[in-house]
This record gives C-alpha cells, sequence and structure tokens, in this order.
C-alpha cells in the first residue's frame, strides 16, 4: 500500500493511505468526489493512527430538483360539461362518505362578490351576450314587484338551502351529498358568465358522439370562424350568431358536422339574430315558456332543454325522467333491484314509470 502525503500552512503533515492503482473496487461501491478513481473511502482502520482525527469527508453536491411542468389549474368552461350530468352511478355504488356531515364546497376561484338574490325556479346564471352585455334575474339594485316578489335566498346561501332541504327530507342521500359535493351552484360559478348561444350550440355539437369527438368538432367549428385557438385563452373565442348566420351549410360541415346539425346550428344562430332568443329573454322567462320556446328550436329536444336550463341558466329545479342516470338512481333510492331490471329490459321506462318517478321526486321539489 502506498501513501499520500498532504501539507497544509496551518497544520501538521497527515498521511492518508490510498490504494494502489491495481486495486479493483467492487461494483456499488461509493466513492467520494475528491478520490474519483483513486480507490474506496478510507476507514479508520486503515489510518496510521486511529486516535488521529479523520479529515471531513468529502460531500456530494446536493442534486437539483428536476423541473416538472407545473399543472396549471382547471379552470371551468361553463358549456364543456352541459351534454351529460350523470354517469348512471346508483346508491349502492358509492363508496364510504369522503366528507363530514355537512357538505364541503371548494373554496371560491375569484374574490368575493355581493350576493344578488336566487330563487331555485329561476335563472341563477350570469348571462352574457359576445358583445359583454351581462343581465341577471334579480339585479342587486332591482326592486321587487306583485310579479315578482323578492326571494328569500342569495347566491350566497342558495346551495347551503337546498342541502339542507334534501338532507332534511331524505337522510338516505347524506352519503351521495358528502361523496359528491356540488360546484355548480357556488356564489362563484353563479357569477361566472355564461353565453346562451355558445351552451346550446355545443350542446347540439355533442349529440349522439363521444366526449372526445364532441371535443374535436367543437374546435375545429371554433377553428374555421377564428383561426388556431389557445386553448389557455380565457375567455376562449366563438362565433357570434350573426358570424353563423351568414356561414352556409357546406362551409359548417367542414367542422366534422353532419348536414343535419349543420342545419340545427344555423337554425339557432337565426333565433338569436332575429331577437327570438336572447339572454335578456332567458334570463327572466318562466319554465313553461322556456320550454315552448326552445323545443320548437330545430335540432333541441326535451332531454337537450332540460340540460341546457340545468347547467347553463343554473335552475335548481330541474328533473329529467327521460335521463337514464336519473331513472336508475331514483330506482335504487326507492329500493328496486336495478341490476334485475337492467337484465329484464321493458323499453325506456324499464326502471319505473314516468308518473311513478314525479310522484317520488315531487317531495324534493323546489330543488329536484
Amino acid at each position: 500500500m502506498s501513501t499520500r502525503v498532504t501539507r497544509s500552512a496551518s497544520k501538521p503533515v497527515s498521511v492518508v493511505p490510498t490504494a494502489p492503482a491495481s486495486t479493483k473496487i467492487k461494483k456499488g461501491t461509493k466513492r467520494s468526489v475528491s478520490q474519483g478513481s483513486k480507490g474506496p473511502l478510507p476507514d479508520a482502520s486503515m489510518h496510521p493512527n486511529p486516535d488521529a482525527s479523520m479529515p471531513p469527508p468529502a460531500t456530494l453536491p446536493a442534486k437539483r430538483p428536476r423541473k416538472t411542468k407545473a399543472q396549471s389549474p382547471t379552470k371551468s368552461d361553463p358549456v364543456a360539461s352541459i351534454p351529460h350530468p350523470t354517469s348512471g352511478r346508483i346508491l349502492s355504488d358509492l363508496p364510504t362518505p369522503l366528507l363530514s356531515t355537512s357538505t364541503a364546497l371548494p373554496p371560491p376561484s375569484s374574490p368575493t362578490r355581493t350576493p344578488r338574490p336566487a330563487d331555485p325556479n329561476a335563472t341563477n346564471a350570469t348571462l352574457a351576450t359576445p358583445r359583454g352585455s351581462k343581465y341577471f334575474a334579480y339585479p342587486k339594485d332591482s326592486s321587487p314587484t306583485p310579479s315578482q316578489p323578492r326571494p328569500s335566498a342569495t347566491t350566497a346561501d342558495l346551495l347551503a338551502k337546498a342541502c339542507a332541504h334534501l338532507r332534511a327530507t331524505d337522510p338516505r342521500l347524506n352519503a351521495v351529498m358528502d361523496a359528491y359535493p356540488c360546484p355548480l351552484w357556488t356564489p362563484a360559478a353563479l357569477a361566472e358568465p355564461v353565453e346562451p348561444f355558445r351552451a346550446l350550440v355545443s350542446s347540439i355539437l355533442a349529440q349522439q358522439v363521444s366526449g372526445a369527438a364532441a371535443t374535436s368538432i367543437r374546435k375545429k367549428f371554433v377553428g374555421i370562424f377564428c383561426g388556431d385557438v389557445d386553448e389557455e385563452a380565457r375567455p376562449k373565442p366563438f362565433p357570434t350568431p350573426e358570424q353563423v348566420s351568414k356561414a352556409e351549410v357546406g362551409f359548417l360541415r367542414t367542422a366534422g358536422l353532419s348536414g343535419r346539425k349543420a342545419e340545427y346550428v344555423k337554425g339557432v344562430a337565426e333565433k338569436f339574430v332575429d331577437g327570438e332568443l336572447s339572454a335578456e329573454w332567458l334570463v327572466r322567462a318562466s319554465w313553461e315558456e322556456l320550454y315552448e320556446r326552445l323545443i320548437a328550436v330545430r335540432g333541441l329536444g326535451r332531454w337537450s332543454v332540460e340540460m341546457f336550463a340545468c347547467f347553463a341558466l343554473k335552475r335548481m329545479d330541474v328533473f329529467s325522467t327521460g335521463d337514464l342516470g336519473v331513472q336508475r338512481g331514483l330506482a335504487a333510492l326507492v329500493g328496486r333491484d336495478v341490476k334485475k331490471l337492467k337484465a329484464k329490459g321493458g323499453g325506456k321506462w324499464k326502471y319505473m314509470s314516468e308518473k311513478e318517478m314525479l310522484e317520488h321526486a315531487e317531495r324534493f321539489a323546489p330543488y329536484r
């Protein structure tokens, strides 16, 4: 074994043994930075004077943490989630409650706004036009009238009152509400502007196609009018009713729309251009008026109108008897064997009749 002599101006000479050049280092043996390939780290038994203090071991530089692409917070698109509200899950499929017995709400994503009156039977969304005008069913500075009395709820407590009513009506819903908090009617969500034309067109584009296909078609549809769209842009661009109404059906089909869907979309645009549909009218229409006028629009059936009323207009007392998930969920709630009924068949109302559904759901009004 050879030795290496190190000198220091202020310290006595110390002798540190080094391994011969021919010494083989076992695979996996750690080396210090200063030794490089000179051999393994010395220990006290190799030191000529074990009582002498060992030189401090060299330390490896700290590794810099690997940079990862930051996940941008998800920003909700008021119309992207309209096309189907249910996943078909039933009460027996739900996990153990994840939260406390009081429904937890996500923190608001925007600064606190002054609450405005809210009514479960009215439009609670902030409706907007492509030009930036905004409309409310109950503006903060409006005065009550005999035909439109002031509701007791506000956008700050509307969801809390709905949850309290549902829990009191049927405590079995506690597990569902604890496991799946509802962000749709939070104060922040009710303050988010919604463009009715964008919502209705997006709903038509998503009909009878998968979610991925709907996203692709919608992107192409926006692209043929607005060019390449930045996915991070807020608000996301969307063609105006005037632009779509002037477009030929053949041009609309270049976005991947069928001929019939292109006609539907063009028809909706013409309704907004003519003034038959508008944000101002939609925000004040009763449920009967809303249903009658929208169902007359080509491409909008009963289910589409109900989903628009719930997810875009933020009306709370919407009970879609034709929705398969609603049928299965209510059948499970009243104790029916959903799997057996599904296997047996029986058409659209195989789980229970529409009359039965309405009778069972009546007690949950006006928060159905």
